[in-house]
């Protein structure tokens, strides 16, 4: 028997890949607190609770123990879909797999062991040079550059920096980053910045069309954005819990 799988026996295969997700970050413990807060969502946003999957972040709660199983019939029950849990202890974690869920490590876990990397027998003159010159290495690794124009039903990402389009991104089209996200073009599709958390990402582009912003999981849908930015050059950022669009320059 040959131990070469015909292709037509394989049931699947696994793939690397990047997809938007809201992360839902937990400030209260309380399902019923949280029951509410999401009932005043709800009537000021209904088209986002459309069985949209949401990782909850339950990094700023110090509780070992949560009702984790209870949270997320809160969110089932206003048609939120909890996929997985970033943060918590040991306990959470197990939790989170015995209800099905993922689980994901705090954002600033990666962070500190780069820090950790650094030799603390240094002066701290040399130390803080040699963490600056990382994070610029790193992100000029990380950031993307793409030309051209990002066509109708094409995803264009950046999963670990910046992306930098020159070019159109037409309607039906999206554009990710982990950082901020340029377009030299009319932006006319999706743009999903910070899609890690990164709440000080930002959007930038020459003409704002766009069919849905996106900054840390904080969503604003074409119909959201005042009709004098339209058709101008803006900035997106994530300020005051909310999205602002202003013009740029």
């Amino acid at each position: 028997m040959s131990l070469n799988a015909n292709s037509a026996d394989i049931a699947f295969t696994f793939k690397g890949g990047m997809l938007p997700m809201t992360v839902m970050e937990l400030s209260s413990a309380d399902p019923e607190h949280i029951r509410s807060q999401l009932a005043g969502k709800l009537s000021q946003s209904p088209a986002f609770f459309q069985h949209t999957p949401v990782v909850l972040s339950v990094e700023k709660l110090d509780e070992p123990h949560l009702a984790l199983e209870r949270i997320c019939a809160v969110c089932r029950d206003h048609k939120l879909l909890p996929v997985a849990v970033r943060g918590g202890a040991e306990p959470v974690r197990q939790s989170a797999w015995a209800l099905g869920l993922g689980w994901f490590a705090p954002v600033e876990e990666g962070r500190s062991r780069l820090l950790e990397s650094v030799d603390t027998t240094a002066s701290s003159d040399d130390a803080i040079d040699e963490v600056e010159a990382v994070d610029q290495e790193v992100v000029a690794v990380a950031t993307r550059l793409f030309r051209g124009t990002v066509r109708s039903g094409q995803q264009v990402s950046a999963s670990e920096g910046d992306l930098v389009v020159i070019g159109a991104v037409n309607a039906g089209a999206e554009v990710l980053a982990a950082g901020s996200i340029h377009v030299y073009g009319a932006l006319r599709g999706r743009a999903l910045a910070g899609i890690h958390g990164n709440t000080q990402a930002g959007i930038y582009c020459r003409e704002l069309e766009a069919e849905l912003l996106s900054v840390a999981g904080n969503y604003k849908r074409l119909e959201d954005i005042d009709s004098q930015l339209l058709g101008r050059a803006a900035e997106v950022h994530f300020a005051k819990e909310q999205l602002e669009i202003k013009p740029l320059g």
